[in-house]
């Protein structure tokens, strides 16, 4: 019987623990998200975070307006900039590059049109539309600092969760995201020597905690306590790690979600590598979208951070252990029975042999292989079926051993 174990932290890891990142599934979403923020988007702790989405949201109002209310107005101060007169406010309120775009969208004016007008001619474009808006009313979403901004237009039904719940949610069960918790900013891993070091100093540059005037990204891990599921090849422990992403926009920008996983590495541009058992939830800011938070997303994340990975472990186990080829026709027969194509087919039994030194017997064997050819798909639609074909056949294992 293959044999799994659970290691806990006291396993010496400043020197980092060996991992296999060529199996499973790569994850560029965190990359994604590292690649593209500048220095003042990023955070070195869950309360730096914390503490800057809060307090944007304690100088905010939010409030529905009739949209035939509002006033366009052109200064002839600033004769390339538009503000806002609402019903109540003391002062004009200026747009934001995004809620802008929201009003053109609004009223069905392309933004990018109304960009390229004077201040004034644009004015009496998004005047007539706001006159003519058959929703009649409009969320506003804004800020005061220094100066009033409207940081978000939406429908009145718009159900508005702020980044500082999600913030608050992640720090109930990671604290600082520093280490005083289980869950951690992740490390790096060393490609030339396939060591993963989850002992790195947390760095603008490292950092996985994200926040900007849009939305607000986070990225943990629980990689001091690596988990034993199975062996490889040359009998060393094949090692995967916990880990989640959570995600939210209260200015409508994107959705809220969070992913949970297993991972064997991340690398230092924040690639996932060797990602299994991937899980999403997302919610739509509609109407009821603060009460789905509070009663699917905020207790699913909190359930994920305090399960045992015992399920995962045997579902990987079974995978291991159900042998379902034992010559080459048996082979073809089961991935062409799953609907894989004659080439497909091919291609994942020689990627196997070339990457195990040995052709796939196992359900997981065929697993490996066929999320290994799916890494090496240029698209992403291609790519995203092949790792949830692989993805189904190792659910299947774990229920149906």
């Amino acid at each position: 019987m293959t044999e799994i174990q659970l290691l806990d932290a006291s396993r010496e890891a400043a020197s980092g623990y060996k991992v296999d990142a060529s199996r499973g599934e790569r994850n560029g979403r965190v990359s994604s998200e590292w690649f593209f923020r500048p220095d003042d988007e990023r955070y070195l702790s869950l309360s730096e975070l914390y503490g800057a989405v809060r307090g944007r949201s304690d100088r905010s109002r939010t409030r529905t307006v009739e949209s035939a209310t509002i006033r366009v107005e052109a200064s002839r101060e600033a004769p390339d900039r538009l503000t806002l007169a609402l019903l109540g406010s003391e002062a004009p309120v200026a747009p934001t590059h995004w809620s802008f775009g929201q009003i053109a969208s609004l009223i069905g004016v392309p933004a990018s049109y109304l960009r390229q007008l004077p201040a004034p001619l644009a004015g009496i474009n998004l005047q007539h539309g706001l006159l003519t808006h058959r929703a009649e009313q409009v969320k506003t979403l804004e800020v005061e600092d220094g100066r009033v901004e409207l940081r978000a237009v939406t429908g009145p039904d718009y159900g508005r969760i702020y980044d500082h719940e999600l913030v608050d949610a992640v720090r109930r069960i990671a604290g600082d995201g520093t280490g005083d918790t289980r869950w951690k900013v992740p490390g790096v891993l060393d490609w030339s020597t396939g060591i993963y070091n989850p002992c790195v100093d947390i760095t603008k540059d490292t950092t996985t905690l994200y926040a900007s005037d849009r939305d607000v990204f986070l990225f943990l891990v629980d990689d001091l306590n690596p988990i034993e599921a199975g062996r490889l090849p040359d009998g060393s422990p094949d090692l995967f790690f916990r880990g989640f992403y959570c995600w939210n926009s209260e200015v409508g920008a994107k959705t809220l979600g969070i992913a949970s996983f297993y991972l064997r590495a991340v690398c230092q541009n924040r690639n996932l590598w060797g990602v299994e058992d991937f899980e999403e939830i997302t919610i739509r800011h509609s109407k009821y979208a603060a009460s789905r938070f509070a009663h699917q997303a905020a207790p699913a994340l909190e359930r994920f951070a305090n399960s045992s990975p015992m399920p995962f472990v045997n579902g990987i186990r079974a995978a291991r252990e159900r042998i379902v080829a034992r010559t080459d026709e048996d082979r073809t027969e089961f991935l062409r029975r799953k609907g894989f194509s004659k080439a497909e087919t091919q291609k994942v039994i020689d990627t196997v042999l070339a990457e195990e030194g040995r052709k796939p017997e196992s359900i997981f064997d065929f697993v490996q292989g066929i999320t290994a050819v799916a890494r090496d798909k240029p698209h992403q639609d291609a790519r995203l079926d092949l790792e949830a074909r692989a993805k189904k056949l190792l659910d299947r294992a774990s229920r149906d051993p």
